[in-house]
Order: structure tokens, then C-alpha cells, then sequence
């Protein structure tokens, strides 16, 4: 029983000292996905009913493009050590 209580202190000790880096790179995805959403809405089409093909629209490209780089900034993000 006293192994037991260990774990328990061990786990609980490890728990106050974990990074919120995870938890800030979903925080950053979301806000990523609203801001593509908005720019998708704003040229008149909804987000995730296009398909990719020649006819694309060169304003919803450079959507996409920022999508990118919105989810490619939110690395450093989940990856940061924020307590």
C-alpha cells in the first residue's frame, strides 16, 4: 500500500510541473481555423466544400496559404514551455 501513495505523490508532484504547450498549440489551431473560416466567408464560399482543382480561386489560395503559415507559427507554440 505505501507504493501506492508514492505513485500517487509522484504523479501528482509531475502534474504541477507540466508544460501548457500542448494546450496552447490547440488553442493556436483554433484560432487558425476561425481566421480561414472568416476569410473563406468573406469571399463568398464556406470553408471545407471546395475541392482543390484548376478552376480554384486565386483568393482562396492565398487563404489557404495563410492557413499554413498560421498552423506552421502554432509549432512554436505547443512546442514553447509556458507554465
Amino acid at each position: 500500500m505505501n507504493k501506492f501513495y508514492i505513485c500517487c505523490l509522484l504523479v501528482l508532484g509531475l502534474i504541477s510541473s507540466s508544460y501548457a504547450g500542448p494546450l496552447a498549440y490547440g488553442i493556436c489551431q483554433t484560432g487558425c481555423n476561425a481566421l480561414v473560416v472568416s476569410c473563406y466567408a468573406a469571399a463568398g464560399f464556406t470553408f471545407g466544400t471546395i475541392t482543390a482543382g484548376a478552376g480554384l480561386p486565386a483568393v482562396l489560395v492565398s487563404c489557404n496559404a495563410g492557413l499554413g503559415v498560421c498552423m506552421a507559427g502554432c509549432v512554436a507554440a505547443g512546442l514553447s514551455p509556458t507554465l
